[in-house]
Order: C-alpha cells, then structure tokens, then sequence
C-alpha cells in the first residue's frame, strides 16, 4: 500500500534550522565515572603526573646500572652491600635505576654477585610515563570512552565533567519495536533516556504523555502519518507547536519536528528505517549541540558501485565497508537487512542525482 504524505514537504536542512534556532549548549554536570561513560567531556580538569615517581614494573632486584658495568655470568661482579628486592609497583630505591631479573644475582649469605649488566630504566616505569603532568582525562566535547575513564581512575578521580542531554521519548501504541531500537542507541550514546508509554493511540492519550518538565529534547515515536489513527502530530500541536510535519527525506518523510515550551520536540515514523533515519540527520545534530560535541569523523572511501538519487528530496544510504570501499546496501528505501549490515551511512543533499561509482564519498560511521 503507498503510504499517505503530509501536503507539502519541508527541506531538511530548514527542519534542521528551525530546531536548533535558538538552542545553547547544556550546562555540565559531575558524574560518577561509572555513568559518565559515552558522555560528552566537558571542562576537564589537568592531571598531576602518574606515576608522581619511578616504580618497579617487574619483581626483581633494584641496582644502578652504572655499577654493573662489566658484569657476566662468566665474569660476576661482587656488589659491596647487598641490592634491594622489589615487587612490581613498589617505589624504586633512591639511587637505583634499573631491575634486574631473580636468577641475575646470586645471593649466599651476606654476600651477593651479579651476572649480567644493567641498562637505566630496564624494569622500570618512569615518573609520568602513564599520565604526564597537565593532560586530561577527556577530551573536551568528545565521548568519553574506556581509556579516559581508566585515565581518570588511575588519577584518583571520582567523577567527570560532562555534558549528558535529558531524553524522553513517548511510545505509541504499535511502534513498540521502534521505540526500543531508538532508547538502546540513546543510550549507547550517553543520553539519560526515559521512555513513557502512551495509553492509546488517540490524540488526548499521546497529548497527556507530553512532559518537558524533565527532558532536554522530547521525542514522539510513532503516529506520524496523516491516517485515521495517527494522532502524535496534533497531539503535538495540541500542547506545544509543529514547526514542520513533512520533511523532504527518504526514508522518514511523515516525521515532524516542533517544540513544547522550549524544548525541542521531534516525531518519528513508526517504521524502524524511517525513524532511525529521522534519528541519523535530524536527533543526532540536536543531541550533538545540546552536548557541545565536537564534529563528528567521517570516513572517505570510493564507492564500490553507483548511487543514484531523486533531486528535491534527500536520501539516506545505508553502506557497508567491503575491500576498502563502500558497498551501498540501500537509498531511500531500508529493509532491516540492510540496517543489520550496514558499517556507514551517507547524506546524499536534495540538490545531488547521486554519485557515480569510484566517486571517494565522506560516510558517517553508524557506531561512532
């Protein structure tokens, strides 16, 4: 069955324009490390150096390596006072600049041989080798990740600066499976997700499940269309304002964009391609200017074959990455297939019939 359209569509960089009008940057919080992974770092504070002194890194003998100058299993080297046995992680003995291995000094009563030579810094970790004095644990509007929480944890921190966006998402009856796909992704990308199920799928239902009382941007998932049973969009405009209902983009051309007071508002197609559409180029640059993040990396790559798009309406190409180029798996149109498979996604601009194959093409990588 073709699927019912709003009248008119909006351009999708207009759509995208109108959300972002006049939205700053969140405030940062502190969070346990713990919740602070794939968070945006903000403010991160300077790092004293680690280790703050040289440490052994192997159990061993603690010597200088000048003094061992010369010295052989078949040529041992009496040593005038007997060395220091380390641990590994314990603090090197003042004067000592090397670790030798056990079986490298021989040891009878009071007196001691060694039977190699030494180098400075052999089994050693030197003062500031792992953190040097000034770096931080996080890069400033990046995710933070599994090393800046193991940085910050190894620099006797507790919490991160970070910015965190509020999410709430409102699940119509029927777009159950989508809502689900859309909270796991915000969550893998450090949102505070909270999903609130409307009752029904009438308009005073989903209405009555609007709250922007607690979220930095609301998201509706479900009830786009302009059927008999598709009532998000005046619901929407029923507490708040619809900016836009429509949008120029294949797939995800039914969804809506609006506020509620001053959070910005966006409603997703039921259809899990159109709504993870919809999230790719229309919640991620929200989420990502909520967040301060820095731009997102791109990957350049030829395309293993042709795209061809429709001029007036942009298309969303999923890609997969095959012997160094991108594969298109599909435009405009997503079976589940091709979202399980795909490595990357392309913006193809309204203005573009799609690209020619060898073209090198700029792809977003879907698990950033």
């Amino acid at each position: 069955m073709t699927q019912r359209l709003p009248p008119s569509l909006t351009p999708l960089d207009v759509a995208l324009a109108a959300l972002l009008n006049a939205l700053t940057p969140l405030a940062p919080v502190e969070l346990p490390l713990t919740e602070a992974a794939d968070c945006i770092a903000a403010e991160a504070p300077l790092l004293a150096a680690w280790p703050p002194h040289d440490l052994a890194a192997t159990d061993g003998w603690a010597l200088r390596a000048n003094d061992l100058v010369g010295a052989s299993a078949y040529s041992p080297l009496p040593l005038t006072t007997a060395p220091t046995w380390v641990d590994a992680g314990d603090a090197m003995p003042a004067g000592c600049d090397c670790v030798l291995d056990a079986d490298a000094v021989e040891v009878s009563g009071p007196l001691a041989q060694v039977l190699a030579e030494g180098v400075p810094g052999q089994g050693v970790r030197r003062a500031g080798s792992d953190i040097a004095a000034g770096a931080t644990a996080a890069a400033e509007g990046r995710p933070v990740g599994p090393a800046d929480l193991l940085l910050a944890s190894v620099a006797a921190m507790d919490r991160l600066s970070v910015r965190r966006p509020r999410l709430r998402i409102v699940n119509v009856p029927g777009a159950t499976a989508t809502t689900q796909l859309i909270a796991g992704i915000a969550c893998g990308a450090g949102l505070d997700v909270n999903t609130h199920q409307a009752a029904t799928r009438d308009e005073a239902s989903i209405a009555d499940a609007l709250d922007a009382a607690a979220c930095d941007l609301l998201l509706i998932v479900g009830g786009s269309g302009v059927g008999r049973r598709d009532a998000a969009v005046t619901a929407l405009a029923r507490r708040g304002a619809v900016i836009a209902h429509g949008i120029a983009l294949a797939p995800g051309r039914t969804a809506a964009v609006g506020r509620l007071g001053q959070v910005p508002v966006i409603v997703l197609p039921g259809s899990p391609d159109h709504a993870l559409a919809v999230w790719l180029t229309l919640v991620l640059p929200v989420v990502d200017h909520l967040s301060a993040r820095r731009p997102r990396r791109q990957v350049r790559l030829p395309l293993a074959r042709k795209i061809a798009s429709s001029v007036g309406i942009a298309e969303v190409a999923l890609l997969a990455e095959e012997h160094h180029a991108w594969m298109p798996l599909a435009v405009g149109e997503w079976p589940l297939h091709a979202i399980a498979r795909a490595d990357a996604w392309l913006l193809i601009p309204a203005s573009h019939e799609g690209f020619a194959a060898g073209t090198p093409v700029d792809a977003y990588l879907m698990r950033a």
